[in-house]
């Protein structure tokens, strides 16, 4: 027996407060989720107790049946939710109802608080369902024994919500945990045994773990037929389907379960946008059933946060977020994966270096990306949806995922010069479409934002001879480009990278426009390229300009002005990439350098034109303030 623990009266987490005060006084509509929350708490604890049990034979003792049971008591005013999982120790009641673990909690708070979420869409995707009991009961009450502990090891866990709590160390018989509320007077309707079955057929029908409510009284004995002491023992009865809805036909399974065990399994109250479910029998077997969310967690961006789908063995529960068997980039899949080819006490590291699971990892992978292209070809709108919540994060699997690289370019969307809106609704696949017969490579921009794309002197050219031009305008894109030279046969070209190269489309005339002023302006270009020294590669007369001076253009190959910000920004070594600077020889800036200008203006003037055209790449100026004051120099003259 463990040191006695005494009643002990404990404080929220500052967190915990400010939910609970949100929970009871913001948050009416729905209020029925609170059971839905706690008995899917209650499966979660069976499921636990299950893995846990593979490792200490004690665990189930005479009890091997396990099952949610629910009761109430009218008089005093109490609905019960009982479970006989896994159960909590002190340390585990202190860390799971004192305070919230999970990261990003106080996001979530400020989240809930600006939108006045008159509803509860928010609540499970933090891992905060049990504090929804709050939204019906003023006090609630737990009473739970962990598996293996004697009966007098068993913890009281009360509060009324009001910012404290007390524990105190107490007898109970058997494991697991009882969860009792004290509804408020307004709440007495989940005390009636037809609302409370309501409910549970319609949230928690799918929970592989039978839930038992006490039997409807369908005719009552008389008085006369009564004897005075009988002790009535009140008889129970399986409410919900408690199948693992996995592994039904899928002719079985209505929509509405679908969703509702999306909702179950990822703690999101919005509706999936889609989910596959399939039965592999044969060198393999398994069961999968993966599905695809319509919203972003907020901290999707979070790369290190465990994700990926709950992994049964044999309809075993083995544990969450099993990160094994979907890529990072497909990490808002979600979803079961249930094999027969797994051992029971099958790790982690295990999981790690297996064949079989590089071998269903692969599967999942195809189906996770074959449920998102059929999207992407027959619902359109919805594919927009999941898009614009997801698609930074898809485009990852450019540099991640080298078989299945054509797959994932096909599913990106890009704005491009041929939209009127930085939406973004161009697949490559349409790009190439609309290609001129003549064209033989994908042209693409990448830029800080839409605007600065939009606006980009590199367009210029392309804008002349209507040759559409792809614009990027993700952080990542930079970045994922790098992975992706070619796509369907066609190679993708950087605009700002190396020389103009047009192939077909380039005119022999624009060629000898370009080699006529190169010798005429060589005096000026060797002038510009001796002041600049050592801030460019080369000058050159550019070939793509017709309405702006000059433009700064990155080596072919080398690295761009926005790759090694973002590179410095993130603490890393930058080589010395120097940009090529090109001028635009019918500008009459530029034709203004060749006049009879002071050195003093005339390196100002070229000063300023470089500045600026490293602004308009996206670049940052090495001296902003040496800018400003050639700048007014030159308007002051």
């Amino acid at each position: 027996m463990s040191e006695t623990i005494k009643k002990e009266t404990h404080s929220f987490q500052t967190e915990v407060k400010q939910l609970l005060n949100l929970m009871i006084h913001s948050l009416y509509s729905n209020k029925e989720i609170f059971l839905r929350e706690l008995i899917s708490n209650a499966a979660d604890a069976a499921d636990k107790l299950r893995f846990e049990a593979l490792n200490h034979d004690n665990y189930f003792g005479n009890d091997s049946e396990l099952k949610i049971r629910i009761t109430t008591d009218k008089e005093a005013g109490t609905l019960t939710i009982a479970d006989n999982g896994i159960g909590m120790t002190h340390d585990d009641v202190m860390n799971n109802l004192g305070t919230i673990a999970k990261s990003g909690t106080a996001e979530f708070l400020q989240k809930l608080t600006k939108e006045q979420k008159s509803d509860s869409n928010l609540i499970g995707q933090f891992g905060v369902g049990f504090y929804s009991a709050f939204i019906v009961a003023d006090e609630v009450e737990v009473r739970t024994r962990h598996a293996g502990a004697a009966e007098e090891d068993a913890v009281s866990w009360v509060s009324k919500g009001e910012g404290e709590f007390t524990t105190e160390q107490i007898n109970k018989s058997d494991r697991g945990t009882e969860i009792i509320l004290h509804l408020k007077e307004e709440e007495t309707e989940f005390l009636e045994p037809w609302r409370l079955r309501s409910i549970i057929g319609k949230y928690s029908d799918h929970i592989s773990l039978p839930v038992e409510m006490e039997k409807m009284d369908m005719g009552a004995e008389s008085e006369d037929e009564k004897e005075a002491d009988e002790v009535v023992v009140p008889e129970f009865e399986v409410v919900n389907k408690a199948t693992a809805l996995w592994t039904r036909a899928k002719s079985d399974v209505k929509d509405e379960e679908y969703q509702e065990f999306y909702k179950h399994i990822s703690h999101d109250f919005n509706e999936p946008l889609t989910w596959s479910h399939n039965k592999v029998e044969g060198k393999q077997e398994y069961t999968s059933l993966l599905y695809l969310p319509k919203k972003a967690p907020f901290d999707l961006g979070n790369r290190d946060k465990p994700r990926g789908v709950k992994l049964y063995v044999q309809r075993v529960f083995i544990m969450d977020d099993a990160e094994q068997f979907l890529p990072i980039y497909l990490r808002m899949v979600r979803g079961v994966l249930d094999s027969n080819d797994l051992p029971l006490n099958v790790s982690r590291e295990i999981l790690q270096d297996s064949a079989t699971t590089q071998s269903l990892k692969s599967a999942c992978v195809k189906r996770a990306l074959g449920m998102i292209e059929k999207v992407a070809k027959n619902q359109k709108e919805d594919y927009q949806v999941f898009w614009d919540e997801f698609g930074s994060v898809l485009k990852e699997g450019l540099a991640e995922d080298y078989a299945n690289r054509e797959k994932v370019a096909g599913l990106l969307r890009f704005s491009s010069t041929h939209t009127d809106s930085e939406k973004q609704t161009v697949s490559l696949a349409d790009y190439i479409e609309r290609m001129k017969p003549e064209q033989d490579k994908i042209y693409y921009l990448v830029a800080d934002n839409y605007a600065t794309a939009k606006s980009s002197p590199h367009l210029e050219i392309y804008r002349k001879k209507g040759i559409e031009v792809i614009l990027m305008t993700d952080r990542i894109d930079e970045w994922a480009m790098g992975y992706l030279n070619e796509f369907d046969g066609k190679k993708l070209q950087a605009i700002t990278q190396g020389d103009l190269d047009l192939g077909g489309l380039e005119s022999e005339e624009d060629k000898k426009a370009v080699e006529k002023a190169t010798e005429e302006k060589s005096d000026l270009i060797k002038k510009v390229k001796d002041y600049l020294g050592e801030k460019v590669s080369d000058v050159k007369i550019s070939a793509r300009l017709s309405e702006s001076p000059a433009c700064v253009v990155s080596n072919d190959g080398g690295m761009s002005l926005q790759m090694a910000r973002m590179m410095k920004a993130a603490g890393q070594f930058v080589p010395d990439a120097k940009p090529i600077f090109e001028i635009n020889p019918d500008h009459q800036l530029i034709q203004q350098l060749d006049g009879e200008l002071s050195q003093e203006q005339f390196e100002d003037w070229v000063a300023v034109l470089f500045d600026q055209a490293v602004l308009a790449d996206s670049g940052q100026l090495e001296d902003p303030a040496a800018f400003t004051q050639r700048l007014n120099r030159l308007l002051t003259r």
